[in-house]
């Protein structure tokens, strides 16, 4: 079972949908439920809420090759789209321990989880907020 917050689904739908008819491949991160003081879940259970920008870092990755835009380590997850509307995990895709797809008509219909193997895995989507952060 795979745990995501409703708010990051439609963000990343929206993003999709922006993109068309390019395809987009965000990071995710992940937040423990024992953060979700709403989530009722097991403590340690990691639930989806966060993203980073594509676009983070970019200018360095270009010159150098690192992607700075992205903490090493900290993202658990992976999105992409794939505007030629196949559901699954393709040769192309960034792979990642889970790996969220969408297709059109970018609705919560036409969207998925896959492990790194290609195989489907259930989503369950929480209408619950992460918490916030500051920097401090």
């Amino acid at each position: 079972m795979v745990y995501v917050t409703r708010g990051l689904v439609e963000t990343l739908l929206r993003m999709a949908r922006e993109a068309e008819p390019d395809d987009v491949t965000i990071s995710l991160a992940v937040t423990p439920a024992e953060e979700l003081p709403e989530a009722d879940l097991e403590p340690e259970t990691p639930v989806f809420t966060d993203f980073y920008l594509p676009s983070a870092g970019g200018s360095v990755n270009a010159v150098f090759g690192m992607d700075l835009g992205t903490p090493a380590g900290q993202t658990h997850g992976r999105f992409v789209s794939h505007s030629d509307g196949y559901m699954g995990v393709s040769e192309l895709d960034d792979l990642h321990e889970v790996v969220f797809v969408a297709i059109p008509p970018w609705d919560t219909d036409s969207f998925g989880a896959f492990d790194r193997s290609g195989r489907k895995q259930e989503v369950t989507v929480l209408d619950i907020e992460p918490p916030e952060e500051s920097i401090a």
